[in-house]
């Protein structure tokens, strides 16, 4: 089988919340705004956020899914971190350091840098 994938989507409560909180944290604006769902482009990786009770879908929160997102190095790690809740410590694993925050929705993220 041959596949790509090429975007994900979280789940959240409050879309103007999740876009200012993904707008800092990316350091970019949101390419698609909407109500229902809104898409930033992060070189070329469609990350979406879905209003679901808009749709009066039911989800449940927490680390069931677990988007991992790569920076460039430790230093940049630590800054994205340092105003945020943690849930999983900031811990060498091999060669990555991994850390992992709950966003502004509840949603776990993880972050890595190599070491």
């Amino acid at each position: 089988m041959d596949c790509h994938i090429k975007s994900l989507y979280l789940c959240v409560k409050n879309m103007e919340r999740a876009i200012r909180f993904y707008e800092n944290f990316f350091g970019k604006e949101v390419t698609i705004k909407n109500e229902i769902y809104s898409v930033f482009d992060i070189n070329g990786f469609r990350f979406g956020l879905f209003a679901f009770e808009k749709m009066n879908e039911n989800h449940s929160f927490g680390n069931n899914c677990l988007p991992s997102i790569n920076v460039a190095d430790l230093e940049t790690l630590k800054n994205k971190i340092k105003d945020l809740e943690l849930c999983f410590p900031l811990t060498q694993i091999n060669t990555n350091w991994v850390v992992e925050f709950i966003d502004s929705e509840g949603n776990h993220i993880e972050l890595t840098a190599l070491v």
